[in-house]
């Protein structure tokens, strides 16, 4: 310990009783794309003891220009992310004790895991709110800290929730945003993953070390490209009536009425999602941020069609979304998330 993280507990920020503490932690990465594998990467250099991954997709060669610990031969063999990332990590650092799920995040998995795990922290590391809201609700229940953290194009943002005392994500965001820009409509280089990552792990380092004094409390938003930095006090925002945080919570987000619902449809090769709390689409929008990337087919007041090869997509002004040429549920979320938020 005294050679590997000389440099860290030389940092008085952390120190010789900081570095024990976070050998003795254990932090949950929601996702190993971008986010997740940069904030994976710090946390599992820096010693943490125990890392869990969970992640539902597989190395693509277009992941390589952002996600740092994955390799052509990753994506070459179409490798899970999870199991992936856990093979790197265990390479940087063999005393770290790593876990990975090569999973679906919906409620009833995160709940059962943590009720089955100890988790000191959660760290956001997925690409789309159904997931982000889960994680809140869950996190809010059982009274577990987690960051919040998400990028695209040149900007991100970051904030650390924590149950009892900071808003949480439902206070600051009411319903499910509609279409949003994605990192597949709008593209992402590589320093606002890393700029997003690195406040996001400073946060769980202050957590995890115990020094509450130098937890940021702001939710930290910039965009590099513009040279923008923003750091708003969002205490105010936090709800006396939040369904999630408030005296009274039902946690909505973990029941099957709040989920986005994806059914394969009989005979049809195509599978319909339905998203919650979402019944007006913004057609126009959406396809101001579509066409970026694909081919529109068709556009009406009703409904906008594009390609996705080999799928055809179909979004419907009540926010109905048809994926076809699959009657696969996995194939079609990892297609409806990279238009939809």
């Amino acid at each position: 310990m005294t050679e590997r993280y000389s440099r860290q507990v030389l940092f008085p920020g952390i120190g010789r009783d900081g570095q024990h503490l976070l050998q003795t932690k254990h932090v949950l990465m929601i996702g190993a794309g971008a986010l997740g594998a940069a904030n994976a990467e710090m946390i599992v250099r820096a010693g943490v003891g125990r890392v869990t991954i969970v992640d539902r997709d597989y190395v693509d060669l277009s992941n390589l220009q952002r996600q740092n610990l994955y390799t052509e031969q990753d994506a070459m063999e179409r490798l899970p992310k999870a199991e992936a990332a856990t093979r790197r990590l265990s390479a940087i650092n063999s005393d770290v004790q790593l876990s990975a799920y090569v999973q679906d995040v919906d409620a009833a998995f995160l709940e059962h895991l943590l009720h089955k795990e100890s988790i000191d922290l959660i760290i956001d590391g997925t690409d789309n709110f159904d997931v982000r809201f889960i994680v809140n609700d869950a996190a809010q229940k059982q009274k577990i800290p987690w960051v919040y953290g998400a990028c695209v194009a040149s900007g991100g943002l970051s904030m650390l929730v924590v149950p009892g005392e900071t808003p949480c994500l439902h206070c600051l965001m009411d319903t499910l945003p509609g279409a949003g820009a994605t990192c597949d409509t709008a593209g992402i280089i590589s320093p606002a993953v890393q700029m997003t990552a690195s406040l996001q792990t400073a946060e769980a380092f202050k957590w995890l070390t115990g020094r509450l004094d130098a937890l940021r409390g702001t939710i930290f938003s910039f965009d590099l490209w513009q040279n923008q930095f923003s750091s708003v006090d969002v205490q105010r925002l936090k709800k006396t009536d939040c369904p999630s945080c408030g005296p009274n919570p039902v946690y909505p987000f973990l029941s099957y009425e709040r989920t986005t619902k994806f059914a394969v449809l009989c005979g049809r090769d195509t599978v319909q999602i339905r998203p919650a709390d979402v019944n007006h689409r913004d057609l126009l929008l959406l396809a101001d941020q579509v066409k970026k990337r694909a081919d529109i087919t068709h556009q009406n007041g009703f409904l906008l069609s594009f390609r996705h090869e080999p799928h055809a997509i179909t979004a419907f002004r009540d926010g109905r979304v048809l994926i076809q040429g699959t009657s696969s549920i996995q194939e079609s979320k990892s297609i409806y998330y990279q238009y939809f938020q």
